[in-house]
């Protein structure tokens, strides 16, 4: 028995999936998961999603579908967690390729779909932006979550709509999502969150991160992102609702507009139209602005002063907890220091790792002495 979950928005979703999977179906079986390389500029320093081209050791499953086993690598300079979580997972990872816009989406899901015989087709988004109209201030990167969206609404084999942690992405506001949301399918539990511990170690994204801690009974408010957003942390967040697709891609204005592309500039044009930006804009300016950044060294004798000036202002921001991600770019660190960070960090001040979240208001107890 084969299932299908079609990860909306990228790597995290694909680590929420395998979540999902373990927590519907169980471990008896395994998932193929549909995916982008879509990894950002803390793994990835080339803006945008990454082709087949882009990888070397891909493994054909249908004429427009590629695996990705653990043996697969990026093509330099870029760079993605996709071969890391083949070999962490055991799902097969298969590549979603928006560089023909939706229409090829729509394609490589036909071609999966009938190769495979699914015993079901989940898509899964956590967080919420699948449900964006476009015109949210807080929205952010609502491009992926679109194609996927418009291909779905288009195969001739129902599909699931599933949303994991309302809220969590910080691109949509949760009393906005509520009602939205259909049938309560799962609350996941910390015993759910087994099968992907290991991954949450060293995976950068933040969404998952967040979902995993709810459902360890994680409760506060998190600062994400780059920009410092503000998530609540409640019961809310460790839950999973059914979604009606007709409804999602009558609200998402994007997907409608993306059907008929067969480009990725193509849907790129659309959401700058209807959203006011793309999100890959955004990557090429940062990337550009990253270029001409000077290497900083991770020094613990300046990164522990930092982090505890950093940790005044957030409690007084009342924020909590932040993640990993959020703490390398609030240091001014590169996204390649991220798990360096980490390992310092728990290795100095181990109560605060409130797994796989940081816990800036606990007390440092059991802090090595600074020498």
């Amino acid at each position: 028995m084969t299932r299908l979950i079609v990860a909306a928005g990228g790597g995290g979703d694909a680590v929420a999936a395998a979540m999902l999977h373990t927590a519907l179906y169980g471990d008896e079986d395994q998932a193929v998961i549909l995916t982008y390389a879509w990894d950002r500029l803390l793994v990835d320093p080339v803006p945008g999603p990454r082709r087949p081209a882009d990888f070397t050791g891909l493994e054909p499953v249908t004429q427009s579908v590629w695996s990705v086993p653990a043996e697969a690598r990026p093509v330099p300079p870029a760079g993605s967690t996709l071969p890391r979580l083949a070999a962490e997972l055991p799902h097969t990872l298969a590549l979603l390729d928006p560089g023909q816009g939706a229409e090829g989406v729509t394609r490589q899901l036909e071609k999966l779909i009938s190769h495979l015989s699914p015993e079901s087709i989940d898509l899964l988004d956590v967080g919420g932006d699948i449900l964006a109209r476009g015109d949210e201030a807080t929205l952010k990167s609502p491009l992926a979550d679109a194609l996927t969206l418009a291909a779905c609404c288009q195969v001739n084999t129902p599909v699931r709509l599933l949303l994991a942690g309302p809220g969590l992405d910080g691109e949509i506001p949760p009393a906005d999502l509520r009602p939205l949301l259909g049938p309560l399918v799962h609350t996941f539990t910390p015993k759910d969150t087994e099968t992907i511990s290991a991954v949450l170690e060293w995976h950068p994204s933040e969404a998952t991160a967040m979902l995993a801690a709810t459902a360890r009974g994680v409760r506060g408010t998190c600062e994400m992102r780059d920009a410092g957003l503000s998530i609540r942390l409640t019961d809310e967040g460790a839950t999973v609702h059914e979604v009606d697709l007709d409804e999602a891609v009558s609200r998402n204005s994007l997907a409608r507009a993306v059907m008929m592309t067969t480009t990725l500039g193509e849907a790129e044009a659309h959401s700058r139209e209807i959203c006011g930006f793309s999100e890959i804009d955004y990557e090429r300016n940062k990337a550009a602005w990253l270029k001409k950044q000077p290497p900083v060294k991770l020094d613990p004798g300046k990164v522990l002063p930092q982090l505890d000036r950093f940790q005044t202002e957030a409690r007084a921001r009342g924020i909590t907890h932040t993640t990993f991600r959020h703490l390398t770019e609030a240091l001014k660190l590169s996204g390649a220091q991220r798990g360096d960070l980490r390992e310092l960090l728990i290795s100095e001040r181990p109560s605060q790792h409130d797994a796989p979240l940081w816990n800036v208001t606990a007390h440092p107890e059991g802090t090595k002495p600074q020498t």
